[in-house]
């Protein structure tokens, strides 16, 4: 997932100080502020900018601001949807998203939070705004609905990590299942994760990544359910555009109700 994860500090990417950036209607686009919450929705993070007002965290929400800042000068006469932009921000987002939740990668793919990241509206990267901001989200792309988060997701997965906040599936396949916390009803759980490579490495193909999954989802799972005789597993492979963004791992998943 390349869209949303957190917002850092860092404000306008104009030498404005302390002024907000003039949009088509005239009213000013307001920097990010870090550690704000919203209520944000799938469709929200579907878009590549935000306007939704912020709530006191001590109110229900669903997205918290965790990393913000100024893009760096290489993307000053870059197009609004170059995908390099994407790539960068999922390694930018992705390592905060980490760090503030207190969990290495494998953990993080396993949970029921992810990250989406915002930049400025169309009319304000015309007018030369180059700022972004990645939030943690109470859900991922494969989620209907977002469940709301504590008042700062700070630490959220460090230690003991509740069912709650661990992600599983909701269908006869994890392909195209609703994805839903442990807590919930569910015949999918995401168990152990594998790196396909290295970052600085190649994308070896859809066929090579996707039966190097296959063959360690089915180790892994097997070791994970005890060595059964008789046992159902999944694995989530991604595609060369995940890979160019950064993404170097596929989710190995155990058929169980537990």
């Amino acid at each position: 997932m390349l869209r949303k994860a957190g917002v850092l500090a860092l404000v306008l990417a104009l030498a404005l100080v302390g002024c907000g950036e003039k949009t088509g209607d005239g009213e000013a686009e307001e920097p990010p502020t870090l550690g704000a919450c919203r209520v944000l929705t799938p469709e929200d993070v579907a878009d590549p900018s935000d306007d939704t007002e912020a709530v006191d965290c001590a109110e229900p929400h669903t997205a918290e601001t965790f990393a913000i800042g100024e893009l760096p000068a290489t993307f000053d006469d870059t197009d609004y949807d170059d995908p390099d932009l994407g790539a960068w921000a999922y390694k930018t987002c992705s390592k905060a998203f980490m760090s503030f939740l207190g969990a290495d990668e494998s953990l993080v793919m396993r949970t029921i939070v992810s990250w989406a990241w915002f930049r400025p509206s169309e009319k304000s990267w015309d007018d030369g705004a180059r700022w972004y901001r990645c939030d943690v989200v109470g859900g991922g792309e494969q989620t209907q609905e977002y469940v709301e988060l504590p008042q700062t997701a700070k630490g959220l997965l460090t230690g003991r990590v509740g069912d709650q906040w661990m992600v599983c599936a909701d269908g006869p396949t994890v392909s195209g299942s609703v994805k839903v916390p442990c807590t919930e009803a569910h015949e999918w759980r995401a168990v152990t994760t594998i790196s396909i490579g290295d970052q600085d490495e190649k994308y070896p193909g859809d066929r090579l990544v996707e039966v190097t999954t296959r063959d360690f989802c089915s180790e892994s799972v097997w070791a994970w359910l005890n060595y059964p005789v008789d046992y159902d597993y999944g694995y989530t492979w991604f595609h060369e555009a995940e890979w160019d963004a950064g993404n170097r791992r596929s989710v190995c998943w155990a058929k169980t109700d537990l």
